[in-house]
């Protein structure tokens, strides 16, 4: 399994924005789908984006569509999540995962392997 950690949680007001990172423990060049989950208190884990280097594919939740971008620098390690324009909606736990297999690359959670401990966001005024 790989080893994910993620960091850039933060509280901001709506409106705002901020980047997470996830830093993975072996070379990304050999991870092709990675993916950005969140859970909020009470409510079941959701797929908010994912990248395949496989295919070259971005894919994000509706809800995040347009204002949330996903990017990873393979010679760092590392995959990442621009926020703007938060909402109160967005706040949750957010989670790096990836090593589903290679016919699951998607925002369902279940099939992926590897996981972060997570980062908090909060949006409230």
């Amino acid at each position: 399994q790989v080893q994910l950690v993620e960091s850039g949680g933060d509280s901001v007001q709506p409106g705002g924005s901020l980047k997470l990172s996830c830093v993975a423990s072996r070379d990304t060049h050999n991870i092709p789908c990675m993916a950005w989950f969140r859970q909020a208190p009470g409510k079941e884990r959701e797929g908010v984006a994912l990248i395949n280097d496989r295919n070259k594919v971005t894919l994000y939740a509706d809800s995040v569509q347009g204002r949330f971008s996903i990017s990873r620098d393979n010679a760092a390690n590392t995959l990442y999540l621009q926020m703007n324009d938060l909402r109160p909606e967005d706040t949750a736990m957010y989670y790096c995962a990836t090593e589903p297999p290679s016919w699951a690359c998607a925002l369902n959670p279940a099939p992926y392997k590897s996981w972060g401990q997570g980062t908090l966001v909060t949006v409230s005024s």
